[in-house]
C-alpha cells in the first residue's frame, strides 16, 4: 500500500511542542548523556553529524561541548525547530550549519564530507528504508571517527503488533484519538503499579524522566505512539551489517525494557569502497 502523507508521524509538531516547556536542566542531562555513552571525547575542533534533529537539543549539546555542527532533517517542522534552537543559544555561529535533508538521499549525505562523529539517535527505523539508511549513515564517518546509532528492538509479533498501533495512530484524528485513549491510561497505570511494586514515589518518574537523554516523558508517549513509518531491526544483524562496512562495535546498550532503542557505538576501522 502507497503511505500518504498523512500515515507519517509528524515529529516536528511534537518537538516543537517540547522546546515549550525546554529547561537548561534538559540540557545539562542531554549533554551528560551524549558524553557518557561517547566517552568523554573531547569535542573541541571535531566534526558532528546530527542525522534527523528532530527538536535540535544532541546537535545544540555538540555545540556547547565545542564541536563544528552540521545538522539535518527531512521534516521541514523540526529543521525550524533546531534554528530556533541556535537562535536562542548561538544566533549567527558559523559553526553550526542546519539543512533539510534526507538520510536516503546518497548524493546529499556525500555532500555533507567526512565527520569525527555520525550521530542518529532514533532516525533511521523511521524512514521506511532502514538498511538504505544505516548504510547512508556510516558514509560520513572517518576513519578513527565514530558512530552512534540507536535502533527499536526488533520484538517479532510484538513489534509487529506495535507497528499497526502507530500506523493507526498516524490514520487520522480518529486513530490518533483512540491510540491515546487506550493507552495513556496503560502508560500511567503499568508505571504506577511498577513504583508500588518496587516501593518508589509514582511521581518520580515524571520528575527524572529529563534524566534520559533530556527528554520529556510525554513527549515520548507521543513520539512512541506515533512514530510510524516504523521497521525495527534485531542488534546481532546490525552489529554484523556494520562489521561488513569496516565498522568496529566498540560499545552496546540494550534498550531495557524490550521494545525501546538498542544503543549502539562503532568505530571506523576502514574507509568503505
Amino acid at each position: 500500500m502507497t503511505e500518504t502523507k498523512q500515515e507519517r508521524f509528524q515529529f516536528g509538531e511534537n518537538w516543537s511542542d517540547f522546546l515549550r516547556i525546554l529547561s537548561d536542566e534538559h540540557i545539562r542531562e542531554a549533554e551528560k548523556a551524549l558524553s557518557a555513552f561517547l566517552g568523554d571525547i573531547n569535542f573541541i575542533g571535531k566534526r558532528f553529524l546530527d542525522i534527523g534533529s528532530g527538536s535540535g537539543l544532541h546537535s545544540l549539546v555538540a555545540r556547547k561541548m565545542g564541536a563544528e555542527v552540521v545538522s539535518f532533517d527531512y521534516d521541514l517542522q523540526s529543521v525550524a525547530c533546531t534554528k530556533e534552537l541556535k537562535s536562542r543559544y548561538f544566533p549567527n555561529d558559523q559553526s553550526w550549519k542546519i539543512e533539510q535533508g534526507s538520510v536516503l538521499d546518497r548524493e546529499y549525505i556525500d555532500s555533507l564530507g567526512y565527520f569525527d562523529v555520525s550521530y542518529a539517535w532514533g532516525v533511521l527505523h523511521h524512514t521506511d528504508v532502514l538498511w538504505q539508511a544505516l548504510y547512508n549513515a556510516q558514509r560520513p564517518v572517518q576513519e578513527g571517527g565514530l558512530l552512534f546509532v540507536a535502533i527499536y528492538n526488533d520484538q517479532g509479533v510484538i513489534s509487529a503488533v506495535w507497528k499497526t498501533v502507530k500506523r493507526l495512530y498516524c490514520s487520522g484524528w480518529l486513530g490518533r484519538m483512540s491510540m491515546i485513549t487506550i493507552f495513556y491510561p496503560f502508560f500511567l497505570l503499568s508505571g504506577l503499579i511498577i513504583d508500588i511494586i518496587h516501593l518508589r514515589n509514582p511521581t518520580t518518574r515524571y520528575r527524572e524522566h529529563k534524566k534520559y537523554r533530556g527528554m520529556s516523558l510525554v513527549h515520548d508517549w507521543r513520539d512512541w505512539l506515533g512514530g510510524y513509518p516504523f521497521e525495527p531491526a534485531e542488534p546481532a544483524r546490525t552489529i554484523s551489517f556494520y562489521k561488513n562496512l569496516g565498522l568496529e562495535l566498540i560499545k552496546f546498550l540494550p534498550t531495557g525494557h524490550g521494545f525501546g532503542n538498542n544503543q549502539f557505538l562503532f568505530c571506523r576501522v576502514t574507509q568503505p569502497s
